[in-house]
């Protein structure tokens, strides 16, 4: 999600650290346990691909089944555990990417979901729907434009009339676009990334409190751009800095109402975000290659952290911001 820049400002989140790897661990626990094959996960990782990726472009907003190579969203390599059983959960951008993953990791542990996406990413919305409905879960789709106030406002009391409650809200959804200086920023881009990033944000998680009761997560997806802003990213990353106060303060504000508010910041994961104008050609090529891992992040690596932090278990843990960076600092909580 990031053109990477690392510098000694931004630091490494030991708790987050933490909270991130206890996560991994449980993931790749039950894909043991389901498979039987002890050496399996490590197989998964070794042939996730590496750049160079192929050159490619998309207009915005870009769909994952035309990628190359194609994302894994954990459509087969996900293992599931019953965790989210009986939990009704509303994400934005769940059509592709980041959030595709949670819905998918979150319908494999028993969750029912409902995503909203923008009407060009039906292509994408539809495989979401078929994976969460092999297992035997409910699934609801809102296709739609975040900017549009009544439609974002709408969507917690919709996802309750189709699912019956809502637990879990996933803040995910955003709006990337490079540019090589601010002459080149429009007012235009400005306004969509704000609107996009954050009013949609404050909409719907003002739109959906009156639905969260005591045990209900809300999780919101910033970015390690909020420790180190790449230079073609200014806006992008002024939002990403944002998301992370906001849950600062909605996490002290709902503590009392058993709310828990967390904030996860991925580091560069290949999802059509960086292929429809979010990267400049060369930096989609090389895309993740300068983190210590070497290579982009595939978005299922990152749906044991939401399922964890959806996760009633993880019931003293809200206030918190948790990495998903390849070994790259990231912001501190």
């Amino acid at each position: 999600m990031t053109e990477f820049d690392p510098t000694r400002r931004a630091l490494m989140a030991g708790a987050a650290a933490t909270g991130a790897a206890t996560a991994t661990g449980t993931a790749f626990a039950q894909n043991n346990q389901s498979n039987g094959d002890s050496a399996q996960p490590t197989r998964q990782v070794a042939e996730f691909p590496k750049p160079p990726y192929p050159e490619q472009e998309q207009p915005w907003p870009g769909l994952a089944q035309e990628m190359t190579p194609r994302p894994d969203h954990g459509e087969e390599s996900y293992q599931g555990n019953g965790r989210l059983r009986g939990k009704r959960a509303l994400i934005t951008g769940g059509d592709s990417g980041i959030g595709r993953a949670a819905a998918i990791a979150f319908a494999k542990e028993g969750a029912d979901v409902a995503i909203a996406y923008l009407p060009e990413e039906e292509p994408d919305a539809q495989d979401v729907k078929r994976v969460v409905e092999e297992q035997g879960r409910t699934f609801a789709a809102f296709p739609g434009d975040l900017r549009d106030e009544s439609y974002t406002k709408g969507l917690p009391e919709r996802v309750v009339e189709e699912l019956g409650s809502l637990d879990i809200l996933v803040n995910n959804a955003a709006y990337q676009q490079w540019v090589p200086g601010l002459e080149e920023l429009s007012d235009e881009q400005f306004d969509q990334t704000m609107k996009t990033n954050l009013y949609a944000m404050f909409w719907l998680t003002k739109a959906a409190l009156p639905h969260l009761n005591p045990g209900a997560s809300i999780i919101n997806t910033s970015s390690t751009v909020a420790a180190t802003a790449p230079e073609i990213l200014i806006d992008y990353s002024m939002t990403k800095s944002a998301i992370l106060s906001f849950t600062d303060a909605m996490a002290k504000q709902l503590a009392s109402r058993g709310i828990r508010v967390n904030a996860v910041t991925p580091g560069p994961i290949w999802t059509p975000l960086q292929i429809a104008g979010g990267q400049k050609m060369e930096n989609v090529v090389h895309f993740g290659a300068n983190t210590p891992v070497g290579r982009a992040g595939q978005p299922v690596e990152l749906a044991p952290l939401y399922v964890a932090l959806a996760d009633p278990a993880f019931s003293y843990s809200t206030g918190q911001v948790f990495g998903a960076t390849g070994g790259s600092p990231q912001p501190a909580s």
